[in-house]
Order: structure tokens, then sequence, then C-alpha cells
């Protein structure tokens, strides 16, 4: 099946006129009305009405439309990924987004495994919170996003595929001379003199959820730009902090981790593009639930 119809179907259906699609793709405007009725012909009904101020998509032809941008996008890709690979060019790039504390370690661990069992990948990885992330792999940007559902939460979205990697426990960070370094595991309530860090609202409100539940509040009087802020404030004795159980493993050795009695978690979500997902994504995706099920 031969896809210039297609694409001047689309055209057509974009500008509303059929001398505009002419002049557009350089063609005259039987040209263009004699693909149109072909296609026709060929779909077996009709794919556009005229009236007084050029012509619009039938109903039929509306459906059609969707559906034959989708074929138009894949083919174009197809060609180019063989014009590519005939060239010898590299693969396609794996552009991977995640929140700032996954990105502090289990994404570039993932992707290094990922490598290692599958070959040379270029990839590029951006860390940010899981609003943008979201934002970009709706705009194509990212291949895949790592985020997370604490507080604003995460948005279902028809564009986008949600795959739950793991569960992640936030713990407390305290300096090692705390009183209750020695602990393994505390309880909120024997924090509730603390002076709290933070470093986003998403962690500020877990935090606050948590204690309130156990009838007591968390003081947040130190504000840090990022997790590293937050950990040097707590390594020089300003404040303890909660932190994501998945940062364990990158942190700083002058800090000491304590587990909490029935800590706040959060989901840790994969978020990839349901149209044209990267080959290598799913394998990346894989890795990265594996971590969920391996000791940190």
């Amino acid at each position: 099946m031969a896809l210039t119809p297609w694409r001047t179907f689309l055209t057509v259906c974009r500008l509303g006129s059929l001398s505009a699609a002419a002049a557009e793709l350089g063609y005259t405007q039987s040209g263009v009305s004699r693909q149109i009725a072909a296609l026709e012909h060929e779909v077996g009904v009709a794919l556009v009405e005229r009236h007084a101020r050029g012509v619009r998509p039938s109903p039929a032809g509306e459906v059609f439309r969707h559906h034959a941008q989708a074929v138009l996008n894949e083919a174009d890709r197809a060609i180019r990924a063989a014009r590519e690979a005939g060239d010898g060019a590299p693969g396609r790039p794996l552009r991977v987004g995640a929140t700032p504390s996954l990105a502090a370690g289990i994404v570039p661990a993932a992707i290094r495994r990922l490598l290692d069992s599958a070959g040379p990948l270029t990839w590029s990885l951006l860390p940010a919170l899981t609003p943008k992330l979201h934002e970009r792999v709706i705009a194509g940007e990212l291949d895949v996003g790592v985020v997370t559902d604490a507080p604003p939460g995460l948005p279902d979205d028809a564009r986008l595929d949600r795959r739950l990697l793991g569960i992640d426990e936030m713990v407390v960070l305290v300096p090692p001379g705390h009183r209750l370094a020695a602990r393994d595991r505390v309880d909120i309530r024997e924090l509730a003199d603390q002076t709290w860090a933070e470093d986003n609202d998403g962690s500020a409100e877990l935090l606050r959820r948590h204690a309130a539940r156990a009838g007591v509040s968390a003081r947040i009087d130190l504000n840090a730009a990022s997790l590293l802020g937050k950990t040097a404030l707590v390594a020089t004795g300003h404040a303890i902090a909660l932190i994501p159980g998945v940062l364990v493993s990158a942190l700083r050795p002058d800090v000491r981790v304590l587990a909490l009695a029935d800590p706040p978690t959060r989901g840790i979500y994969a978020l990839t593009p349901r149209r044209d997902p990267h080959p290598s994504a799913v394998l990346l995706l894989d890795q990265l639930a594996a971590a969920f099920t391996a000791p940190l």
C-alpha cells in the first residue's frame, strides 16, 4: 500500500483545503483530488466532506486520520533507522530521567547492568523532580522517567505507560553524635523535639503526615536546595532529615541511618511513552525492578 496518498490526506485534513494542500505538496489540485479519491476507494468509505469553506474529515475520515498519522510516524522512524544502520551510525540514544534520590544510585547501577548485558548504548541521565519528568516524557524529551508517587502524587495519563518498580521505605538521617545514633530503629515520637531539614515539598509532606499519625508534629526549621545540601546539614549537626531508603547506598560516611517504626513509603514507577518506546527501555525497567528485590 503506497503511503503518498496517506500523507496527502493528512495534509488536506490539516489545512482544510485541497488547493492549499496542493500548493504545500507541489501537486495540482486535481492531482490531490485523485489521490484522495483513490484512497477512499481503497479504504471503502468517504474520508472527506466538501463544504463551503473547503474540506474536512468525515466521521470515518477522523477515525482513519489518527491511525494514519501513527502509521506514517512509524514509517518515518523505520526509514530513518534503516538509513542510520546503513551509514553505520550509532543506535538511538536512551534518554533517562530520574528523581535525585534514584539518580544518585539505583538508576546508574541499573544502566551499568544493562550495558554489561546488552552491549554498548548511548545514554543520558537527567535528575529532576517527578512533575518535570512527567512533562518531559510526554513531550518526547525522555524515553524513561523513573519517578515516585510522593505528594503531590503521580497523575494518570493515557499517553504514558506506568510500571510499578518497587516500594521505597523512608528512613531518618542523623549525625554520628546524635543521642539515638546507636539505635537501628526509632519511633517518630522519640524525635518530636528535633530540628528537621527538608529539600522538597513532597518529602516534607510525607514527614508531616507520618508525624501526625503518631500524634506529634515535625519541626521543619531548615530548608536545603537539594538532597546533597540536606545531607550536609545533617552531617554537620544542624538537623536530622527524612530521606529515601534508596539513597542509603550512596550516602557520605559521616551520617547515621535509622529505620522508622511503621515508616512512610512511596511507590517507585517508570514512565514510558506508549507511542514509539525505546527498544532498550523495557530491558532497563527489568534491571530497575530487580534492584528492589535485592538488598540495597
